[in-house]
């Protein structure tokens, strides 16, 4: 399938809202025509050089039209595809186009292990010293506050790429872990560093058995 691309570095999930500012003459032209033919478009994710995977977006709303014809606009993230083929422009259009596939979707992940992962994000924002209200557990999924979990672009890109949800659920939970500990250790530390110079109390070491 071909349809228009609008690159960057950013990774975006389905089912998440993305608000951007449209400000180059050939992505104005784009949203343009989403509007006027109900078009998608994709946005691949700019990493190391390449163009490998991004995510179907779809016009919400033009929020604000500036007099130089600036835009600020909401998409919401639709599919995760895989790009094939890139046209620095698509057809006789400014902006550019490809031909991609879409990744299937396998929605394979429990409940029991959705609440593992809110439970380690819990701990990790207590660790943070960030507050975290929580999400109903059938409102959850992996998608949902993958930004808000410490993972690079990289992280992202890959996690885009991983078509079941257990699987995903699996990578997530992972990294977590991993962040919980780094972040254990920093507090103690902090708390070890704290300490020095402080006065100490040294419970008495008994000699009677040591030899030298």
């Amino acid at each position: 399938m071909k349809i228009p691309l609008f690159p960057l570095q950013s990774v975006f999930f389905p089912g998440e809202t993305v608000p951007l500012h449209i400000f180059e003459d050939r992505y104005k032209e784009l949203i343009n025509d989403c509007r006027e033919e109900a078009i998608t478009f994709g946005i691949p994710v700019y990493l190391n050089g390449q163009l490998l995977f991004g995510t179907e977006m779809q016009l919400e709303e033009i929020v604000k039209t500036y007099p130089n014809g600036e835009m600020d606009v909401v998409c919401k993230a639709l599919r995760v595809f895989k790009l094939l083929v890139f046209d620095h422009t698509m057809d006789t259009k400014l902006y550019a186009g490809g031909i991609v596939t879409f990744l299937e979707n396998i929605n394979d992940g429990s409940n029991p292990h959705k609440a593992v992962i809110l439970d380690l994000i819990t701990e990790l924002y207590v660790l943070m010293g960030v507050p975290f209200a929580g999400m109903p557990i059938q409102e959850y999924n992996s998608y949902a506050l993958v930004h808000k979990i410490g993972l690079s672009l990289e992280q992202e890109h890959e996690l885009l790429q991983i078509v079941s949800e257990n699987e995903r659920l699996s990578f997530i939970e992972s990294h977590l872990r991993s962040a919980i500990r780094i972040l254990e250790e920093i507090n103690r530390t902090k708390k070890t560093i704290e300490l020095n110079g402080h006065f100490k109390n040294f419970d008495p070491l008994e000699f009677k058995d040591f030899e030298i």
